[in-house]
C-alpha cells in the first residue's frame, strides 16, 4: 500500500474511532433513582451496560493509539517497516490491518 493511500485510510479509521468513542462515552441520562436490589433489575442491567461500554472504550482507545503510531510512521517515512526486525511488513497484512507496525513473525 502506498503511503498516500495508507495515510488516507488511517485518517479515515482515526475519525471512525473518534466517532465511536463519542457514542460510547455519551452520558446515558439520569440513573440516580435506580436501585440495586437483590434481584436482577434495571440497575443491574445499567451496571452491566456500563462495564461493557468501558471494555469497548478501552479497545477503541487501544486501536486509536495504534492508528496514530502508524500515521506517525507515514510522516517519518518508516510506514510498512516492522518496528522489531526492520523488514518490510507484508502487503497483505497492511491491506487487512493498515495500522500494523509489526510483521506477522514479530506480532
Amino acid at each position: 500500500m502506498d503511503t498516500t493511500r495508507a495515510a488516507d485510510v488511517l485518517r479515515a479509521k482515526e475519525q471512525s474511532l473518534l466517532d465511536e468513542l463519542a457514542t460510547v462515552t455519551r452520558p446515558q441520562g439520569d440513573a440516580g433513582s435506580i436501585s440495586f436490589g437483590k434481584r436482577i433489575g434495571e440497575g443491574t442491567s445499567l451496571a452491566v451496560d456500563r462495564l461493557t461500554s468501558v471494555t469497548v472504550q478501552e479497545g477503541l482507545l487501544a486501536t486509536l493509539a495504534q492508528v496514530r503510531v502508524a500515521l506517525a510512521k507515514v510522516e517519518d517515512g518508516t510506514y510498512g517497516t516492522c518496528e522489531v526486525c526492520g523488514k518490510p511488513i507484508g502487503e497483505e497484512r497492511l491491506e487487512v490491518r493498515p495500522w500494523a507496525v509489526r510483521c506477522l513473525a514479530d506480532s
